[in-house]
C-alpha cells in the first residue's frame, strides 16, 4: 500500500487545537466529500460521516484535536504567561516554537531556577519578539492557544512530526474510506472534537449514534527506545490491538474480533496493554447501556511532544485492519 504522505502533513500542519478544531474539520470535510452518504456536525462540533448499511451500526473515531497552550496574562514588558490544553510537560516545551491562530511565533523559556527538575508550566512564560504589553497585546489576547510549531518530515521508513496525537487517527479514517469495498454495516466515522481534555466529543456523539460497536483509532506508546519503561509494542511490529489502558477494558469479543481479522488477513499485528492514557473508547463504551469497544493502536515514540515518531508500516497495517472490519459481517 503507497503510504500518502501528502495527505498526513495537511492534516498535521492544520492548526486545531482542543476546542478550536474548525480548521481541521473543514479540510476533513474536503477530504471525505462524495465517500459517504451523509456529513454532518454536531452540537458541540464532532463531523460525523456516516456510510449507510443494514448491518451493525459500527463508530468509528478519532480525535481531530491537538494539545496546546492557552494564554492567561502578558506582562508589561510583552511576556505571556500561559495554562496547559491537555498533556504538555515543561521539560519537552522548554526553548520549543509555537504558533498562534493568526501565525504569530514564539520561543517558550522559563525563569531562572536552579533545579531544573522542579520546572513547572507556572515558572514558564512565551517570548513573541514584543517590547512592551500593548505590542505584545497587538497579536495575542488572554485566551488564545498556541500548538508546537515543527516542520513535517518522513523518509523511507518513519513520519516525524508534531501532533500525529490524533491526525494520525484521522489520516487512517480517510485513507480507509476511499480504499474500502462495499459494506452492508451502517458505519459512522466520527472525527471527534476535545479528546485532550476529556473525551468529551466521543462522549456526546457516541450518545447520539448510540452504536452496536464503537472502535477508537488513536496513539500509543512503545517500548523499543533505550531504557524506555516496559511495554510490548514495538515500530514495524504492526498495528496496535489494545488490550487496556487507564481508560477501558477491551470488551473480549471486540479484541477477538480485531485479532481474527487481523489474522484472516494476514496483517501485521501485536497487542497493547498501556498502562496510562486512554482514548475515545473510554467514553464511547460507558455511553447509554454500555457499548462493546475496542482501540486500533498505532505504535507511536515521544507522544506529546513537538517531534512524535511513527512506522509507515504500521499506519498502513492499521488502515487495513480498520478497512476489513469494516467490511466484515460483523456478529457480537
Amino acid at each position: 500500500m503507497e503510504f500518502n504522505g501528502k495527505l498526513l502533513k495537511k492534516l498535521v500542519d492544520t492548526y486545531s487545537p482542543s476546542g478550536n478544531e474548525e480548521r481541521i474539520k473543514d479540510v476533513i470535510t474536503e477530504e471525505i466529500k462524495g465517500l459517504v452518504d451523509e456529513i454532518k456536525v454536531d452540537a458541540l462540533g464532532n463531523l460525523i460521516a456516516r456510510k449507510k448499511g443494514n448491518g451493525k451500526k459500527i463508530m468509528i473515531a478519532g480525535h481531530m484535536d491537538q494539545i496546546g497552550l492557552m494564554i492567561t496574562d502578558i506582562d508589561d514588558k510583552g511576556f505571556l504567561r500561559f495554562t496547559n490544553v491537555g498533556g504538555i510537560s515543561p521539560h519537552i516545551s522548554l526553548n520549543q516554537r509555537v504558533i498562534f491562530e493568526n501565525g504569530t511565533v514564539g520561543i517558550i523559556h522559563v525563569e531562572h531556577i536552579e533545579d531544573m527538575s522542579k520546572m513547572k508550566l507556572d515558572k514558564m512564560f512565551i517570548d513573541i519578539g514584543a517590547t512592551n504589553k500593548d505590542e505584545a497585546e497587538k497579536k495575542v489576547n488572554i485566551g488564545d492557544v498556541c500548538v508546537y510549531h515543527t516542520e513535517y518530515y518522513e523518509n523511507e521508513n518513519r513520519v516525524m512530526t508534531k501532533c500525529l496525537d490524533d491526525r494520525v487517527g484521522c489520516f487512517i479514517m480517510i485513507e480507509a474510506l476511499k480504499k474500502m469495498q462495499d459494506t452492508d454495516n451502517d458505519v459512522y466515522m466520527v472525527f471527534t472534537v476535545q479528546e485532550e481534555v476529556g473525551l468529551r466529543g466521543a462522549k456526546t456523539s457516541a450518545y447520539g449514534i448510540n452504536p452496536d460497536i464503537g472502535i477508537a483509532i488513536d496513539v500509543t506508546g512503545t517500548g523499543d527506545t533505550p531504557k524506555a519503561r516496559r511495554m510490548a509494542v514495538s515500530l514495524d511490529k504492526g498495528t496496535a490491538i489494545k488490550v487496556k489502558d487507564r481508560s477501558i477494558m477491551v470488551h473480549p469479543k471486540v479484541k477477538k474480533l480485531m485479532a481474527d481479522v487481523a489474522k484472516e488477513n494476514n496483517i501485521k499485528h501485536q497487542f497493547e496493554v498501556l498502562e496510562y492514557g486512554g482514548t475515545d473508547s473510554g467514553a464511547i463504551h460507558l455511553t447509554r447501556e454500555g457499548v462493546p469497544s475496542g482501540v486500533i493502536s498505532i505504535p507511536t515514540r515521544y507522544i506529546h511532544s513537538s517531534s512524535e515518531v511513527a512506522s509507515k508500516e504500521d499506519i498502513n497495517n492499521s488502515i487495513e485492519l480498520l478497512i476489513k472490519i469494516i467490511e466484515k459481517n460483523i456478529e457480537l
